[in-house]
């Protein structure tokens, strides 16, 4: 095997210092074809490949390199030219016989809906950076409509928001004179099925923030080092978009305590998440905005709790009497409806959540369509349909509530639960 010349030697460290730099990388692997170093020239077009799946001058390297001939004329198109009569040395006509006569650009794409390209995996970018931080690669929605006026009710929720995350981040003088720290996140926590998803679209609708919704299913991945990436990759996203509100949903999943993780992969993926948590107060994550939410807070990592990440906490409770009206108008606003009083049906469901009250409006309509079916006369949703409906409706937060009883008894060192002590004492439930 030849020695590798002192230009080669130079590009190496070049290609080393920029591994993304595809026409770099094409130009090394040329040379160690031409210098006879064809399994080298392989592997450098291999990785150019994964890097640019689409570089006409990388597969027609490849294609070379991994020809019976020894390649030497610079590679030019990915499909060749008709063969001519022979004008070069030997070596050249020899190089051009595997090739003559044969319609490569044909055959490919004849087979390409059966067999994918080689050495492709899924590109993350056309620019070939493999950075998938684009708007192609993740789903960041421009700001919405939503506002946190168009939660219904929730007037303590509204008032420790605004105290706690929302003014500081409108009155940024404020904040500097009064030395208020923006370091760290928000996390709703509480029962399924009370909003905690909606009240963070509506706290992005008033900052203008884009929203960049992450769950379980984006970050988690069978390869080893593959999640960590994704979860830097997601926090890359939303600084690129900032200002951007990024929500860990079942933040639980995203961020189990390590000591109860056998998976080393997600310990890992815990880690990362408190190392793009930790750069919340740098220059680089300016206008980017962490909430998350999760309904058992007590299995989430301690240490995403800790001041400076998700050190603010909130808890979101079944909808009170103001919100159970605004919830029921809006989904019984569209149906046909006679002689409903929301307001002595909203008393009627107390304890009910958002997704329970959904459900209502849902069996409610369902008992009218299948009378109006049977009878043959269509008539109106009543009062008497949402009553019965709600009678037949088990709140769907009992069982969570059952459960955090037992935590805010016997497990809420510093006062992390002081808020649903209180709410278990007001509904003597503890």
């Amino acid at each position: 095997m030849p020695e590798e010349s002192p230009l080669i030697q130079s590009l190496r460290t070049a290609v080393t210092a920029a591994p993304s730099d595809v026409p770099l990388r094409v130009h090394l692997a040329e040379l160690l074809l031409d210098a006879g170093h064809h399994d080298a020239a392989v592997t450098e077009a291999a990785v150019a490949l994964q890097h640019a799946p689409g570089d006409r001058l990388a597969r027609a390297l490849m294609t070379r390199a991994m020809s019976p001939s020894s390649p030497s004329a610079p590679p030019q198109n990915v499909t060749p030219e008709p063969a001519q009569a022979p004008t070069a040395p030997p070596q050249h006509a020899a190089e051009a016989g595997p090739r003559t006569g044969f319609n490569w650009q044909a055959a490919e794409d004849q087979i390409g809906d059966v067999i994918p390209p080689r050495f492709v995996e899924a590109p993350l970018s056309t620019d070939g950076s493999g950075d998938p931080g684009d708007a192609a690669a993740w789903d960041v929605t421009a700001p919405g409509p939503v506002r946190l006026a168009d939660v219904g009710g929730m007037q303590d929720v509204k008032e420790r928001l605004e105290a706690a995350f929302l003014a500081p981040m409108r009155n940024p003088e404020l904040r500097k004179l009064y030395g208020k720290s923006l370091r760290g996140g928000l996390l709703l926590y509480g029962p399924p099925g009370c909003g905690k998803t909606f009240i963070a679209r509506a706290i992005a609708g008033e900052l203008g923030a884009n929203f960049l919704s992450v769950s379980v299913n984006d970050v988690l991945d069978m390869w080893i080092g593959n999640s960590e990436r994704n979860m830097h990759e997601i926090f890359q996203t939303a600084r690129r978009q900032a200002p951007c509100v990024v929500f860990l949903d079942e933040l639980d999943a995203l961020g189990a305590k390590r000591s109860r993780t056998a998976h080393s992969g997600m310990r890992n993926t815990v880690n990362q998440l408190l190392t793009e948590l930790d750069g919340i107060d740098s220059a680089a994550n300016d206008g980017v905005f962490v909430l998350a939410a999760t309904n058992v807070p007590w299995d989430v990592d301690i240490a995403l709790r800790r001041p400076g990440r998700l050190d603010r906490t909130l808890l979101v409770l079944p909808p009170d009497a103001a919100a159970r009206e605004a919830i029921l108008h809006y989904h019984l606003s569209q149906r046909p409806i006679a002689g409903v009083d929301l307001r002595k049906l909203a008393k009627a469901t107390d304890g009910l959540s958002g997704a329970d009250l959904a459900h209502l409006c849902e069996t409610a309509a369902e008992s009218a369509l299948l009378d109006s079916a049977r009878t043959g006369t269509v008539r109106m949703i009543s009062m008497k349909d949402l009553l019965n409906a709600a009678a037949t409706i088990t709140p769907s937060a009992e069982p969570w509530f059952a459960t955090a009883r037992n935590v805010a008894m016997f497990a809420n060192e510093g006062g992390a639960y002081d808020d649903l002590v209180a709410y278990l004492k007001k509904r003597r439930k503890l």
